[in-house]
C-alpha cells in the first residue's frame, strides 16, 4: 500500500508530495492499523472492502464496528429514510437526513433477492432489513452492510399473514405476525433468533386495525395495535404471549389514530379530530403519567395540515408513522412526500420530494426509518 504524505516546509513554501514507504504499513502492529483504517468515512470504506480480504475482513473488527455502530452512538455516521415504490424494481432512494439532500446510493441486495420479481420489502428494523419471498412462503432478513442474510420459513405452507412487524435489539431479533385465516380470533407466531424458533400464541379475541402498511409498534418489551370504533390501544407482551387493553382514555373526537415509540420508552398517538369521517385538525400526544393520560404535545400547523388531508383525500387507512432519528414521520400510501415532527425543536416540517421521481406515480410510495447497522446480525 502507498500513502501520499503532504508536507509544508514554511508558509510561504509551495507543498510537496512524499510517498510513504510501503514498508511502514507492514511493520504496523494489526490493532493499531485496524485502528487506523477505522476513521475512513463508512461510505468510503464499504467502497474500498472489495479491493482486498484485508479490507473486507476489517468490516468485523472491534474498532471498525465500535465506531460505526448506530449502537454505540446517539449520532450514527449514516441516517436514511428509504423509499420504495413498485416501478422502482428493487432499487431504493435515500434521503440522507444528516446531509438533508437526495442520494444516490444503491443497496447492496443479497442473491436471494436480486431474482424473484415479487420480493417485496416489508419492514426494516436497526439495520436489518426484511424481505417477502412468497414463492417459497418464507420472508428473508438481511444485513446490507455485512451482506448476511438468513431465511425463515413459515410455520406452514402455504402461510397468509398480516401485521408482520421485525424487532431487533443488540440480542438478537424477533418477528411478529398474525395468520390471516378466518374466525374471530387469530393465532400469534413469534420467531426468536436466538433460538431459530417459531413460538403460537393466541390471538386477540378483537379486531385490530387492519389499516394499510400497519405494524405493532415496540416499546418496553411490548409491542402496541389500535382497534378500529370506538377506537382503543390493545398491547401484547413479547416474553409472555399474553394481550391486554389500555385504560387510558384516548382524547375525543377522533376520526383515526397512529402509534409510534421513539424506541427510549416514550408511546404517542398521533391523530385527526374532527367531525363527520372529516379531520379539521391533526394532532400529537404523549402517553405519560406512568400510562395514566394521554398529553397533547403538538399540532400540525393549519396549512400543513390541509395540504395532508388534501393528498390522502380522507382515506386514513392509507396513513403510516414511524420514527427516525429524533424525528416523528408521517406518511401517505399516495403521496411521495414525508410530513415530519422534530420532537426536539417542536416543530414541523416537509422532507422535499425525491427530483428522480417520475411526475405520473400517484400510488404505491413507502418509506422506512433506515439505519445501517454492521452489528445487527442475522
Amino acid at each position: 500500500m502507498e500513502v501520499t504524505v503532504v508536507e509544508r516546509k514554511s508558509s510561504q513554501s509551495p507543498t510537496t508530495l512524499q510517498k510513504m514507504d510501503s514498508t511502514v504499513w507492514s511493520q504496523l502492529p494489526e490493532e493499531l492499523l485496524d485502528r487506523i483504517l477505522s476513521f475512513l468515512p463508512l461510505n468510503s470504506f464499504l467502497t474500498l472492502r472489495s479491493t482486498c480480504k484485508r479490507f473486507k475482513s476489517l468490516i468485523f473488527s472491534p474498532p471498525f464496528m465500535s465506531k460505526h455502530s448506530s449502537s454505540s452512538s446517539s449520532s450514527p455516521s449514516s441516517s436514511f429514510l428509504l423509499l420504495s415504490h413498485p416501478q422502482l424494481d428493487h432499487r431504493y432512494s435515500h434521503y440522507d437526513t444528516i446531509a438533508h439532500s437526495w442520494r444516490n446510493l444503491s443497496l447492496s441486495i443479497s442473491p436471494l433477492l436480486s431474482c424473484p420479481p415479487s420480493t417485496t420489502l416489508l419492514c426494516i428494523s436497526n439495520g436489518l432489513l426484511c424481505f417477502s419471498l412468497p414463492s417459497s412462503s418464507s420472508i428473508v432478513i438481511h444485513n446490507f452492510l455485512a451482506r448476511s442474510s438468513r431465511v425463515l420459513s413459515f410455520p406452514s405452507h402455504p402461510f397468509a399473514f398480516e401485521f408482520l412487524t421485525l424487532v431487533s435489539a443488540s440480542a438478537g431479533y424477533s418477528v411478529f405476525l398474525i395468520s390471516s385465516k378466518s374466525g374471530s380470533s387469530k393465532n400469534v407466531f413469534v420467531y426468536d433468533s436466538r433460538v431459530h424458533l417459531w413460538q403460537q400464541y393466541e390471538g386477540f379475541k378483537a379486531l385490530i386495525c387492519d389499516d394499510y402498511n400497519q405494524e405493532g409498534v415496540f416499546c418496553d418489551g411490548f409491542l402496541y395495535f389500535t382497534t378500529p370504533e370506538p377506537f382503543s390501544v390493545v398491547s401484547f407482551e413479547m416474553e409472555t404471549g399474553k394481550w391486554d387493553r389500555l385504560v387510558t382514555e384516548l382524547p375525543g373526537r377522533l376520526m383515526f389514530i397512529r402509534l409510534v415509540s421513539d424506541g427510549d420508552g416514550k408511546l404517542y398517538l398521533f391523530g385527526g379530530i374532527g367531525m363527520n369521517g372529516i379531520s379539521r385538525s391533526l394532532k400529537l400526544w404523549e402517553l405519560s403519567g406512568g400510562g395514566e393520560n394521554w398529553v397533547e404535545v403538538g399540532t400540525v400547523p393549519e396549512l400543513m395540515c390541509k395540504k395532508f388531508v388534501c393528498v390522502c383525500y380522507h382515506k386514513y387507512e392509507h396513513i403510516y408513522i414511524f420514527w427516525h432519528q429524533g424525528m416523528i414521520c408521517l406518511c401517505c400510501y399516495t403521496w411521495p412526500e414525508i410530513l415530519y415532527y422534530k420532537v426536539s425543536r417542536r416543530a414541523w416540517h416537509w422532507v422535499p420530494k425525491c427530483p428522480s421521481l417520475p411526475e405520473k406515480w400517484s400510488c404505491g410510495f413507502r418509506w422506512f426509518s433506515f439505519v445501517p447497522e454492521l452489528c445487527a446480525f442475522v
